[in-house]
């Protein structure tokens, strides 16, 4: 099984790609299309160059990459993908032959945790309308929306959850990971992934929403449409 999982930044899209990686039989790929966003947009991100030059840049490329043989010894792939990568130059014809999964979180979380790593996102930057613009693509093809909210109330139920969702045998071992990251994180890792680094599993349950910064409540007030609509799409985890 070829696994696309496709979440905006600052949800726990990482943690996530640790719990599949821990299965034993699946690999997994940090954000292919990374480079290629930066190279093609121009736009400034922590550790800019050092991405670029870590993968390919045309997301033809990449593309071929995605949908060739997977790793030898792994009966199954998975891609963790970023919705805001996917810009208009990039191809979309490939997704559908994916099993998708769409990761959300509270637009009020994802703007609190991003702005304290890269200041003043746009709604573009947290990749809401892009997720349900691919949502939309790929949703009478068996998709599945989980929320992040559900992952972190009862680990177990709401993995085991969409692993049947997806027609995937849950396994235990999805519920922990060594210390200290992954073989296949990206370079960006070292500026993003550091709370991650430091947990051998997911965390406790989400707390109250925070507080959205007065300048930055425009982009909650937008996103919230996007993410109301993924929700009403998402499992049940009861």
């Amino acid at each position: 099984m070829r696994i696309a999982m496709w979440s905006g930044p600052r949800n726990i899209s990482t943690a996530m790609m640790y719990a599949f990686a821990a299965r034993g039989d699946c690999e997994v790929v940090d954000e292919p299309f990374y480079a290629s966003y930066l190279h093609l947009t121009g736009i400034d991100h922590p550790l800019r160059e050092e991405i670029i030059a870590s993968q390919p840049t045309d997301p033809v490329d990449v593309i071929t990459n995605l949908t060739g043989p997977m790793s030898d010894g792994f009966a199954h792939s998975y891609h963790k993908h970023m919705t805001q990568h996917m810009i208009p130059d990039v191809p979309r014809d490939w997704i559908n032959g994916f099993q998708n999964v769409f990761l959300i979180r509270h637009p009020a979380r994802v703007i609190a945790s991003y702005a304290a790593k890269r200041e003043n996102p746009t709604l573009k930057d947290i990749g809401f309308p892009q997720q349900a613009a691919i949502f939309e693509q790929v949703r009478a093809d068996r998709a599945v929306v989980i929320d992040s909210v559900d992952i972190r109330q009862n680990p177990r139920r709401a993995l085991a959850a969409l692993c049947e969702a997806i027609g995937l045998n849950f396994s235990e071992s999805m519920l922990s990971w060594p210390k200290g990251g992954h073989p296949a994180d990206g370079i960006w890792a070292k500026h993003w992934y550091g709370a991650v680094w430091n947990s051998t599993g997911f965390g406790d349950p989400e707390g109250p929403l925070p507080d959205v910064p007065d300048d930055l409540s425009h982009i909650l007030q937008e996103a919230m449409p996007y993410y109301d609509y993924l929700r009403k799409n998402s499992l049940y985890i009861g």
